[in-house]
């Protein structure tokens, strides 16, 4: 089992969001506020307030400094926390965070990263604020990190170059490949300070995983809204180990359109396309359409990257007028190709296990048929002799 946080982001997520709900959760006051202390700054105090955001009690991480200091380096930040007492594990996560916002920066600004100047993030309590979220996942024992999709808010916000549109910037860096999103919720629900955490300790965003959970925790905003609670919810509980587990689960995307005047020729081509485009599979359902027309249900399945290519080559290649698009689950076993020698050849073999055990093993059909053509023998005999020798393989490893 792991242990598992899964950061629940309806409200966006920040630095002080992400610490109030991590002390929410259980994280031990005194021992965190005690490995704080061991920061070779001085000039801020942190408390955790109980508050209420429409309705929900939560607990608001209160950063106060007396520092006003505008503008820091990244060698600047991790000068000073390499200089602390805290572990390594936290120092390492620590400097990654700030690394990662340091390349959103320099990418936005056009600048090297190591001159980059930190603004918002480089005040005292933002740095307070990432090492502090360090030192929860450590002293929690974090050992995976999931997030749902982002909300990222809408409107503008002022920043120290000026006034940008949200998400400003470095936090659209930041977030890319990340699943977000924006409603009516006017402001700035993702600082760059929340998107830089969560993108460098989260490896799988979507819906939350089938996991025991043990704690839960509500990080306030500062905001307040009307009938909107700007707080951060995270999960903390145990998810089986991904070496334990034989089935995979993946979240993917279904494009679908039906259609009943395009000639099976083309049908044929946007096949080969869409497969090209990166679709993970293609396949056409005969249908019944209106009028009592024979026609075909065209669907794609892919990832949510590649999506809006697939959508575009649908719009460009057929002659239909629209489409649905929907979320599905991919749960698939675990997978690996086996090379085998046979007297036809090397030939591929796909097997796949559950539980450490063999349940499927499909030589590969290309280098099967070129070889069957080449000996001039059934597909079959070649199929069954790549299955043999992979049968063979494996008692010699056992």
């Amino acid at each position: 089992m792991m242990k598992t946080l899964y950061f629940d982001c309806f409200a966006g997520a920040s630095g002080d969001m992400i610490l109030g709900a991590m002390v929410a959760a259980g994280v031990d006051q005194g021992a965190l506020k005690h490995q704080l202390a061991s920061l070779s700054v001085q000039g801020f105090t942190i408390e955790f307030v109980p508050v209420n955001r429409s309705g929900i009690s939560a607990t608001h991480a209160r950063v106060q400094t007396v520092e006003q200091r505008a503008h820091r380096h990244l060698g600047d930040i991790l000068q000073i926390v390499y200089a602390s007492r805290l572990s390594d594990d936290v120092k390492d996560r620590t400097a990654k965070i700030f690394s990662r916002l340091a390349e959103a920066e320099a990418l936005v600004h056009n600048e090297p990263v190591d001159q980059v100047h930190f603004h918002e993030v480089g005040a005292l309590d933002a740095i307070v604020d990432v090492v502090g979220a360090a030192i929860c996942f450590e002293l929690l024992g974090i050992e995976r990190f999931v997030c749902s999709p982002l909300q990222v808010g809408s409107g503008t916000v002022a920043m120290a170059h000026g006034r940008f549109p949200v998400p400003p910037p470095a936090v659209v860096e930041l977030l890319k490949g990340i699943p977000v999103y924006a409603t009516d919720i006017k402001g700035e629900l993702v600082t760059p300070t929340g998107a830089a955490i969560i993108a460098t300790v989260c490896e799988e965003f979507g819906a939350l995983p089938h996991m025991t959970i043990q704690r839960t925790g509500y990080g306030a905003g500062t905001r307040e809204y009307e009938k909107f609670p700007n707080v951060l919810r995270v999960f903390v509980g145990e998810v089986s180990a991904p070496d334990s587990v034989s089935v995979s689960t993946e979240r993917l995307w279904m494009i679908e359109t039906n259609i009943d005047d395009l000639s099976p020729q083309i049908l044929g081509h946007v096949m080969d396309v869409a497969l090209a485009t990166g679709a993970l599979d293609c396949f056409f359902t005969p249908v019944q359409m209106k009028k009592n027309r024979p026609g075909v249900l065209i669907s794609i399945l892919c990832r949510d990257g590649e999506r809006s290519k697939l959508s575009e080559m649908l719009f460009r290649e057929t002659t239909t007028l629209g489409l649905r698009s929907y979320e599905v689950q991919r749960e698939a076993l675990e997978r690996e190709v086996v090379s085998v020698e046979t007297r036809y050849g090397p030939i591929d073999v796909k097997v796949a296990r559950m539980h450490g055990e063999i349940v499927n093993q499909m030589p590969e059909y290309e280098q099967c048929h070129q070889a069957a053509l080449q000996a001039n023998v059934p597909l079959r005999q070649v199929e069954d002799e790549a299955r043999l020798s992979l049968a063979r393989l494996q008692s010699s490893r056992e």
